[in-house]
């Protein structure tokens, strides 16, 4: 009777199906955004043809154009209720495109034309949003259940880390399988690129689709407020809940030391170590094989230690791994197991930390309902949207401007002492003082699940008093 009450008010529990099938949306987006993170811009250095300053500006265009977007997708979403679902439904209307927009940044037909490479990266880029931002406010509306949260959150973030080992581990052994060339390092064939960004696409097309098929929204907002819904609501959200600034703030950070040392993986595997195709697999592997035995754990450890002790404790770990990282690195010979050991140590960290913060997304969508009355988990979403894309501008001016300043030679896997030591800055040194950062950011945040259950319990008892 008390559960029945209690999911009466908002507070419902998953299936174990539901909660895999919200997981599967982040698992199909993830063979796109970290084959773009990781990938994209050795494939348009190394392959295409592009200048990484050339290559640097696209991005920033790129990311610009998505900061002027987000509010608008916010908006939008929050405003409509398509028939297929107030959120859902994008994942079948956008899925489409993004998956073909996708492929084509992986297509060197019109190499090496500027133009061409800014339409498909820009088109996906702003698709991706497209689908990101609904899918974010998705979480949002399957429950108010805080530990259903993050339970869901947890399965979420383990799918996502399985997109990335599929492209951190899988995609330069499908690179290899799909060429006949004989080359040291990452093979550079447009034709076996293209084909595995196909593959990748396609299958995450399908993993949309059943994450759609598997979702049910009922937290959601009613069609009277949400035609009340207007893009201003995202700087008056932004300026009066202050968790979401914080943890605004927190994405600007994470995601930029993400952006940095993902987009550094191929480099510091080609140039440094001189590691084959498929010791690049296994490292790029690693930096997501952390998630399969640490994200089941993240409801025990919050529950042991809390959530902001468990930020600052592998936020730490990621540190201690970047350190161990750069010193096995410095080595005469550097010892390929230690490179994965600290390679490992350092996933562990950044997974953790930055998977569960995902979970924090939906307390500052019930702050600002219960501070406003408007649940507008669309536009946080797309705040957030904007703030972790600032820290992808940020990784993505970073790279390529320190790869030109050493003088990183696309032609030879042989680069000067400085540009390894560049190209280690960019694996170790800079992410971890980013990380520094973000232990600073995190110790504001202030709401804990006691205060967040008070806060949605109040929210459903003025609900109850409306009708």
């Amino acid at each position: 009777m008390e559960k029945n009450s209690q999911e009466s008010q908002g507070f419902y529990k998953l299936s174990w199906l539901q909660r895999i099938g919200f997981g599967s949306g982040d698992l199909a987006q993830n063979l796109i955004f970290q084959t773009t993170c990781m990938y994209l811009l050795f494939f348009y250095t190394d392959i295409y043809g592009l200048d990484a300053v050339d290559v640097s500006v696209m991005f920033t265009v790129g990311n610009v154009a998505n900061v002027i977007w987000d509010p608008i997708v916010g908006a939008l979403i929050d405003k409509h209720n398509p028939k297929l679902g107030k959120y859902r439904s994008y994942l079948v209307f956008v899925g489409i495109p993004l998956s073909g927009f996708a492929i084509l940044c992986f297509w060197n037909g019109f190499a090496p034309s500027l133009l061409y490479a800014y339409i498909t990266y820009i088109a996906m880029t702003l698709l991706y949003t497209f689908i990101n931002v609904p899918y974010g406010a998705l979480n949002s509306s399957l429950t108010r259940d805080t530990d259903e949260i993050t339970v869901l959150t947890s399965v979420r973030m383990f799918m996502a880390n399985c997109g990335g080992l599929a492209v951190g581990s899988g995609l330069p052994l499908l690179i290899a399988y799909f060429t006949d060339q004989q080359s040291d390092g990452l093979p550079k064939d447009p034709v076996a690129w293209f084909t595995t960004m196909t593959i990748y696409a396609v299958i995450g097309l399908l993993l949309l689709l059943f994450c759609f098929s598997q979702c049910k929204e009922r937290v959601v907002m009613n069609a009277e407020e949400s035609a009340n819904v207007k893009i201003s609501d995202l700087w008056m959200e932004f300026f009066h809940n202050r968790p979401l600034r914080i943890i605004a703030f927190f994405f600007i950070t994470a995601f930029a030391m993400m952006s940095i040392g993902n987009a550094a993986g191929a480099y510091f595997m080609n140039c440094n170590l001189h590691g084959t195709s498929e010791q690049l697999s296994i490292f790029m592997g690693l930096g997501s094989a952390p998630s399969f035995i640490f994200m089941p754990l993240v409801p025990m450890i919050k529950k042991a230690i809390g959530k902001k002790n468990m930020f600052y404790v592998f936020l730490g770990i990621a540190i201690v791994g970047m350190a161990f990282l750069y010193l096995v690195a410095k080595m005469e010979q550097p010892s390929m197991m230690l490179v994965y050991i600290a390679q490992f140590v350092k996933s562990t960290g950044v997974i953790v930390a930055t998977g569960y913060m995902w979970a924090l997304v939906p307390e500052v969508i019930s702050y600002g309902e219960y501070k406003s009355g408007k649940r507008i988990a669309g536009i946080v979403n797309a705040l957030t949207g904007i703030f972790f894309k600032a820290g992808m501008t940020l990784g993505s001016v970073v790279a390529p401007a320190i790869l030109a300043y050493v003088a990183y030679n696309p032609k030879t896997v042989e680069q000067t002492p400085e540009a390894q030591e560049g190209i280690l800055w960019l694996v170790c040194v800079i992410p971890a003082a980013l990380l520094l950062l973000a232990i600073f950011i995190i110790s504001k945040y202030e709401l804990t699940d006691a205060v967040i259950d008070d806060i949605n319990k109040k929210i459903e008892d003025r609900h109850k008093q409306k009708k």
